[in-house]
């Protein structure tokens, strides 16, 4: 089992940043695939970003330049750096780990870009 705690969700003005972060527990050592979807009402799920265990990353197109995800292995976090935020990036996002036999979310953060 592995558990995922996201936390640095908010209000932010077009323009501006966040950072989210989402810590990993439990059964960390099976995770090889860590990563950030979203999702916004009526809307299925997708994927932000993605970063394997050997550090290749893959992104949305649209926040290709603007969103930066990194892993700290030795904290068991994963990080999503967004700058340069804009209103159509407004959604609940979640943290998302793969292990062997399943996957594992986090109960979601809301991100909010409005002036």
């Amino acid at each position: 089992q592995v558990q995922l705690a996201e936390s640095g969700g908010g209000l932010v003005q077009p323009g501006g940043s966040l950072r989210l972060s989402c810590a990993a527990s439990g059964t960390i050592s099976s995770i090889y695939l860590m990563g950030w979807y979203r999702q916004t009402p009526g809307k299925q799920r997708e994927l932000v970003a993605i970063i394997a265990n050997g550090g290749r990353t893959n992104y949305k197109d649209s926040v290709k330049g603007r969103f930066t995800i990194s892993r700290d292995y030795a904290k068991h976090t994963v990080y999503l750096q967004m700058n340069s935020l804009k209103p159509e990036d407004t959604a609940v996002y979640y943290c998302y780990a793969k292990v062997p036999e399943a996957d594992y979310w986090g109960q979601g953060t809301q991100v909010t870009v409005s002036s």
